[in-house]
């Protein structure tokens, strides 16, 4: 019985991956002692969340069989509006807040009406909605950021404050995507709507047939999806006082690629809020550990490529010895 639990265990994909993280891990800590700093590890863990967030959405959205590509545009969409509403018309920040997350809502609803209800591919959909939203930041800003966002609220503290444990400096925003991880393993493993999740995804058709709301749970999927990127947006921009129009570009590939790589299938009905999180300290490691041992920082896209790659042939090989055996 022993062997046949580790034989399970060696073919999961968290596990792959969560090994590849292990040896990269070495790899740099070799290449640069300083890997393991006090100053270094902060570094990591204050970057970690702004796409850690993002990405525990996007599990659950894979699982369900959909994705979306105009989270990037939505994590700069939200603070901008955040800001020009508090410093061009002096709104209260939480009131200016809630209604940055109302446009998320807004466009996360969209996306779903049109992906469940008007039956356009998620792909489509959201690039088409990463335009209209990426042009919208673009045009009220003129392209200029939105600099000096230094606003004295408590909700500002909640959601960028920072704290030392001994040499270590923790953001707010780490504990926020702690919290967020724990709910997400709760849905998709311990409740109802995370079995009508990976159900939807795995089978819609079967699904709907045993009283599964797929619309309703889809939509609400791109809904929180939606509000997390705004989130992770709001918590970027407070954290250095700016809100640029052009942040998070090209996130939405990346978000992707951790979920992916961590083990979520990219079809749908199989999904793992674990394996995310290995997906998502394997890139932030790896973008972090390039720039320490003297690789040039736009080869970052190489590594992150012939990664993906690599974890995908391994999660085939994988399912296809599991259907063996």
């Amino acid at each position: 019985m022993k062997s046949i639990h580790w034989q399970n265990a060696l073919k999961s994909p968290e596990l792959s991956s969560l090994v590849i993280l292990g040896v990269i891990t070495v790899l740099f800590v070799i290449g640069n002692g300083e890997f393991l700093s006090p100053l270094n590890i902060s570094n990591l863990l204050a970057f970690l969340p702004e796409l850690g967030i993002i990405a525990l959405a996007m599990t659950l959205l894979l699982t369900a069989g959909e994705f979306d590509l105009s989270v990037g545009a939505v994590f700069a969409l939200c603070p901008v509006m955040v800001a020009l509403l508090v410093q061009n018309t002096g709104m209260d920040f939480a009131l200016a807040l809630l209604l940055g997350f109302a446009a998320c809502v807004a466009i996360g609803f969209l996306n779903g009406i049109l992906v469940t209800k008007v039956g356009i591919s998620s792909f489509l959909v959201t690039l088409s909605m990463l335009l209209i939203v990426r042009g919208a930041a673009l045009y009220i800003t003129q392209g200029f950021p939105l600099k000096s966002l230094e606003i004295e609220h408590v909700l500002v503290t909640l959601l960028s404050g920072d704290f030392r444990a001994g040499p270590f400096r923790f953001y707010a925003s780490f504990w926020w995507f702690i919290g967020l991880t724990l709910l997400a393993i709760y849905v998709l493993d311990y409740s109802k709507l995370g079995n009508w999740i990976s159900a939807i995804g795995s089978n819609r058709s079967a699904a709907v047939a045993r009283g599964v709301p797929a619309d309703a749970v889809k939509i609400g999927l791109f809904i929180a999806t939606s509000v997390l990127a705004g989130l992770a947006g709001t918590i970027s921009a407070l954290r250095i006082s700016a809100a640029s129009p052009v942040a998070g570009t090209g996130y939405e590939l990346e978000v992707i690629a951790m979920v992916v790589v961590g083990g979520t299938a990219l079809n749908g009905g199989r999904g793992t809020v674990l394996g995310t999180l290995v997906g998502i300290f394997l890139l932030r490691v790896i973008r972090n550990g390039i720039v320490l041992v003297g690789v040039p920082g736009l080869a970052y896209n190489i590594f992150v490529g012939a990664i993906i790659l690599a974890m995908l042939v391994l999660h085939a090989l994988l399912q296809k010895n599991t259907r063996r055996t």
